[in-house]
């Protein structure tokens, strides 16, 4: 029985999110001079769309949270090879607010930025490549 074209176009349309995210992570890092607080934001969001198309494409549902522990973790329970990564992952949560406001508690180096942008593009090479080829934008 072939897919729900629904779950197709929801699970593309998460994906199609976070890969935008993850874009916007990488011009803000490459602006002069660098958005880093901008940057760890939108990698922050990449993983977190990420992580819920995966749980989309499985029909698995979920509460509209940012914490990457939580969603990483329902992806691990479909697929526990995800384990590893959605542990490391769980350190871009604290980006969804922390410099979003002000009183941040410092100012975040380009370093730390660039490091996020990585581990976010794992999380999407990681899960893109656990979905099949009609979801991916």
């Amino acid at each position: 029985m072939p897919p729900d074209p629904t779950r197709i176009a929801d699970t593309k349309a998460w994906l199609t999110k976070a890969r935008q995210d993850l874009r916007r992570g990488e011009i803000l890092l490459g602006a002069e001079p660098p958005d880093v607080e901008g940057a760890l934001y939108h990698c922050q969001q990449a993983a977190e769309k990420a992580f819920k198309s995966f749980l989309t494409w499985h029909d698995l549902p979920f509460r509209r949270v940012h914490e990457l522990d939580v969603i990483g973790g329902h992806c691990v329970d479909l697929d526990p090879t995800l384990k590893d990564l959605a542990d490391r992952a769980d350190i871009l949560t604290k980006y969804a607010w922390r410099f979003r406001y002000p009183g941040a508690p410092y100012e975040p180096a380009l370093d730390e930025g660039q490091q996020a942008f990585a581990l976010a593009g794992e999380v999407m090479e990681a899960i893109t490549n656990r979905l099949p080829p009609e979801v991916r934008p």
